[in-house]
């Protein structure tokens, strides 16, 4: 396995990913995926060690993925359920976090519906002094690092099933289709394939991508320099996002979060920005489709698209969210034993 090019203690965000960091995770999961589809899919990479999953925000794929992975690596798990914990009775997030600690945990995976408890999370663990790592499992509308990883893991083993690497992405067209201003995997997906050198086209409503998110993304990027921020475009109508795509992520409407009638209703949303086989004769023949789940179906994406083999990659997506959350893991653990 390929740690040696691996000195991240934490996994936060992808901002600040190089591009050596992105190349060890996909040739990582690689290895783990070749693991994962023989009939022994157990490796002692992680014996001994414990990886807690602090899910203090309802989830089914990606904690039972974080918790599959963590069993396929031979560790220890330890499952935090919020509603049936002594935080019901006032106990506070760092105290959690530390209780966790004290039973010997060695990697926390962490989900909130608040951005930045991860972060606080990591901040508290390396105050203590202590060699714990913390992985970014979702925290509100900030970052979704490990979705979009398997993101990019998906698209570049279709592309080179033998050598998954960045570099396979630069020049793709690939257009994110819908709430973009509440979705934490479409901003993790915009840092990686920018990293890739690919062209990525945002589309929704105006009320779900605000002019100002372009903004966000150059000052985060330190880039200066006219709208729209180079590989990176906004759109408010579909078809021209559509347009020659290679690929096609769309995005959840993210309903507990709005916090206004941003959209007049989801009827009309499919109207304008659904993703059917009609329109994806916009994009290039090949195209693909990506959804990060669970699907609202004949909302976001239509049904009959969503099982469709022949453009949808939805069920890879999840089959690689094993391989790669191994990944992470491993990559995080590997020099605590």
């Amino acid at each position: 396995m390929p740690t040696t090019t691996w000195n991240r203690h934490h996994i936060l965000s992808l901002a600040d990913f190089t591009t050596t960091e992105y190349d060890t995770v996909l040739q990582t999961a690689a290895s783990f995926q070749e693991v994962l589809s023989r009939r022994t899919k157990k490796v002692p990479a992680l014996q001994g060690q414990v990886v807690a999953n602090l899910f203090f925000e309802s989830s089914t794929r990606t904690r039972s993925s974080f918790e599959l992975a963590a069993k396929r690596l031979s560790a220890d798990t330890l499952n935090f359920a919020a509603a049936t914990s002594s935080m019901t009775k006032g106990e506070t997030i760092l105290d959690t976090a530390k209780t966790y600690l004290a039973m010997g945990t060695d990697i926390m995976v962490v989900r909130h519906r608040e951005a930045g408890v991860p972060n606080a999370i990591a901040a508290e663990m390396d105050r203590l002094g202590v060699r714990v790592s913390v992985l970014n499992a979702g925290d509100g509308q900030h970052e979704h690092p490990s979705q979009a990883l398997l993101d990019l893991f998906t698209i570049s083993t279709l592309i080179d099933p033998a050598s998954p690497r960045l570099e396979l992405l630069n020049g793709k067209k690939i257009a994110i289709v819908g709430d973009i201003l509440h979705s934490r995997v479409a901003r993790s997906n915009i840092w990686s394939l920018i990293a890739s050198g690919a062209e990525v086209h945002l589309a929704a409503p105006p009320t779900l991508l605000p002019k100002l998110f372009a903004e966000y993304i150059s000052e985060e990027l330190g880039v200066k320099s006219d709208f729209p921020t180079p590989q990176l475009f906004l759109h408010w109508q579909l078809e021209p996002a559509l347009q020659d795509a290679d690929f096609v992520m769309t995005l959840r409407l993210q309903k507990e979060r709005m916090t206004a009638h941003l959209l007049p209703s989801l009827r009309e949303y499919h109207q304008l920005f659904g993703i059917t086989r009609t329109r994806l004769q916009l994009c290039k023949p090949n195209v693909k489709v990506l959804h990060p789940g669970p699907v609202n179906r004949g909302v976001e994406i239509s049904s009959e698209l969503m099982d469709d083999p022949e453009f949808s990659l939805i069920q890879s997506q999840v089959t690689s969210g094993i391989a790669v959350r191994m990944a992470l893991l491993y990559l995080l653990g590997s020099g605590k034993s």
